[in-house]
């Protein structure tokens, strides 16, 4: 029997409509031949355009998904998504800070559609608690803000944001910069063992109807760490395959009432089922 491909572990929220959260996750490690494991945080009544109910899931059943998981299998890296409160944080934390486990943490706030999704207290559990077992964290321009306590307006801005982020919570920091006005190129930046890693690509002028582009960038990070990729490796193969998710998303109905969905079946084939052969 051969050896099993590596095991990748996303915690995050259940999204019914399957185009972000656990589901994204799964689909993404799948693409990247990376045998993926989930806790779910949550349960998110959602579709692209609309929150319409979040239940968070009790203490107990969110630390017995975990210990069983981190008992029984080898996990080379995880990611965190939607925790919606600091239990669920603290519950996280217990269990996690007794592995060796790669952590890379999506700071989930608010959804694509302008909903919070997080309780009061939860950013200061994350900065207190989770923070310090993480490898990576990957704010966009609203969450990095609400990091730092001051407004990011400008692509000079971005890269002495992520380098704050980065010395102030010693955690290597992914700032993705989708969110500045403009049709121009956009720019992320990796600050990453004290060095700046620049990542430009071309605009998307991406309609309503599309979530879950953060989820699915991190699980892709993930996966890649998870196969033994250098960060700033990973972080580069991630955003290019997000970028050709986008381009081949699908749509159901019309309009601005149309719900869209990330590629993932398109890019399959790109994807082979050798991980060594991973690009």
């Amino acid at each position: 029997m051969k050896p099993g491909p590596p095991v990748a572990l996303t915690i995050a929220g259940s999204d019914c409509s399957a185009g972000a959260g656990i589901q994204a996750d799964l689909k993404t490690f799948l693409d990247h031949g990376v045998h993926g494991l989930s806790v779910v945080s949550c349960v998110v009544a959602e579709t692209p355009l609309e929150v319409s109910h979040i239940e968070e899931v009790s203490a107990s059943s969110l630390g017995a998904q975990l210990k069983i998981l981190t008992d029984s299998y080898p996990i080379h890296a995880a990611k965190t998504g939607l925790l919606p409160s600091a239990a669920s944080i603290g519950t996280i934390v217990e269990i996690l800070k007794k592995t060796e486990i790669t952590l890379v943490v999506d700071p989930v706030m608010i959804a694509s559609t302008g909903t919070s999704l997080s309780a009061k207290g939860t950013l200061g559990a994350m900065t207190r608690q989770l923070l310090p077992l993480t490898s990576l964290i990957t704010p966009n321009i609203p969450e990095a803000e609400a990091l730092l306590g001051r407004p990011i307006r400008s692509e000079g801005e971005l890269e002495p944001a992520a380098c704050d982020i980065a010395q102030r919570f010693k955690v290597s920091c992914l700032l993705k910069g989708g969110h500045l006005p403009g049709t121009s190129n956009r720019l992320d930046i990796l600050w990453h063992q004290d060095e700046a890693h620049h990542f430009s690509h071309p605009y998307i002028n991406m309609p309503q109807g599309i979530h879950g582009t953060g989820c699915t960038l991190t699980a892709a990070i993930t996966a890649g760490l998870s196969h033994g990729k250098e960060m700033p490796d990973a972080v580069a193969a991630a955003i290019a395959y997000l970028q050709r998710l986008i381009h081949s998303a699908q749509r159901w109905g019309d309009g601005d009432e149309s719900i869209r969905c990330l590629g993932w079946q398109s890019t399959r084939d790109s994807y082979p089922a050798d991980p060594t052969r991973l690009g």
